[in-house]
């Protein structure tokens, strides 16, 4: 048994809100606040109680979420761009943050200019603009949206899909 599996929240409408652990969400459960969509086989034993932990819940109330910016932070770089660098596609364990546009010219901390490179790639680029030392960005920096992170999270997990992309949900 782990409480800290991760149990994905959806709002009464069946929006994706966010990943909470299967502590919270069974918590959420016995004070009546949410309904299981999805359970997994794992199962919590007690005295007098057999409960399987849910994968996926979804609240009984709907609730305004104003939707909140990804902060921009180092871990949440490498999510976006998968722990990849964006200029040779390795997936290497020596990653950097590099700025297409050094800031020595101008460049800032924006999701738009911000990427993971391997230490090899972001040497050879150093503090030069692409267009002068004719490399290339594999896929252009975006900022990502709170759903794109919870895919990010969730793509391992074939249950969420459903919820999370645009596919037929299956009972």
């Amino acid at each position: 048994m782990n409480l800290n599996n991760k149990v994905l929240l959806l709002n009464n409408s069946y929006e994706p809100i966010s990943v909470i652990t299967a502590k919270k969400a069974v918590i959420m459960y016995f004070l009546d606040k949410v309904d299981v969509v999805k359970k997994s086989k794992i199962v919590i034993n007690s005295l007098y109680l057999k409960f399987n932990i849910p994968e996926v819940i979804k609240l009984k109330n709907y609730i305004y979420i104003k939707h909140s910016k990804i902060p921009l932070t180092r871990k949440n770089i490498l999510k976006r761009d998968n722990n990849t660098c964006q200029y040779c596609g390795k997936n290497k364990s020596e990653i950097t943050i590099d700025h297409i546009l050094p800031k020595d010219k101008g460049g800032n901390d924006t999701w738009n200019n911000l990427v993971v490179a391997c230490k090899r790639c972001n040497m050879i680029k150093g503090n030069y603009l692409l267009k002068d030392i004719d490399m290339k960005l594999i896929r252009k920096p975006f900022e990502p949206t709170k759903i794109i992170y919870l895919q990010n999270v969730g793509k391992n997990n074939k249950s969420w899909h459903p919820y999370l992309y645009l596919t037929k949900r299956s009972n």
